[in-house]
């Protein structure tokens, strides 16, 4: 078998194919891999010819290759196809308030509005609001509550702080604590597509993860 031969293709073939990403495509390289086999085949000894196993062989990885390219290709543009779709989602929460895990207590027009999940069902629950200094302010008494998500107001009325409230939920079933997860509300501004991955920015300067939100309200 005539190597120099091959090697003389194989420097040809490398010398004109383009430079950058089209040099890296799955055509590309099937191409200079066909190319490649012709001159092998045309050059090998009538004596010892190739083995038909060791060209299937090498048919086979060929081909293995052009699959994982395009199989990645397809993925890059799904996932850019999702990305887009997330935007055009996330656009649809502007303006809508979210519930998202936390205990700032939403305060509009006087009314303070908030929301927890409930891990169990409970016979007595209250939520009590505080300054961020800790100083309670009042509590609400909720009684009797259902397994699952429920939401709160309070007359926020008589408040007249400028700092941030919070609230903490009790709840209890025969004496046993019930646990639960306090959630806050706040209005959607805008949304923003980060590495693929879509935020939302909230009224009170913060932004939430698309995936962390619990409800759209």
């Amino acid at each position: 078998m005539d190597y120099s031969t091959i090697n003389s293709v194989s420097s040809s073939i490398a010398g004109t194919s383009t430079s950058g990403s089209n040099s890296t495509t799955a055509a590309a390289s099937e191409d200079r891999f066909l190319k490649l086999l012709v001159a092998q085949l045309n050059n090998q000894d009538p004596m010892n010819p190739m083995d038909n196993a060791q060209m299937t062989s090498q048919l086979a990885q060929i081909n293995t290759v052009s699959g994982i390219q395009t199989l990645n290709d397809t993925m890059k543009s799904m996932a850019t196809q999702i990305a887009a779709l997330q935007s055009l989602q996330g656009s649809a929460t502007i303006g809508h308030d979210v519930l998202t895990e936390g205990s700032t207590l939403d305060i509009v027009d006087g009314v303070g509005k908030g929301s927890f999940d409930l891990s169990a069902n409970a016979d007595a629950v209250k939520v009590q609001v505080s300054t961020a200094g800790g100083t309670v302010l009042g509590t609400v008494n909720l009684g009797a509550q259902e397994k699952g998500r429920q939401s709160f107001t309070w007359d926020a009325s008589a408040y007249t702080g400028s700092g941030d409230l919070s609230f903490k939920v009790t709840a209890t079933n025969g004496g046993t604590a019930v646990p639960t997860t306090s959630l806050q509300r706040n209005k959607v501004v805008a949304v923003s597509n980060d590495n693929n991955v879509l935020n939302l920015q909230l009224q009170n300067g913060s932004s939430v993860a698309y995936a962390n939100v619990k409800a759209i309200l």
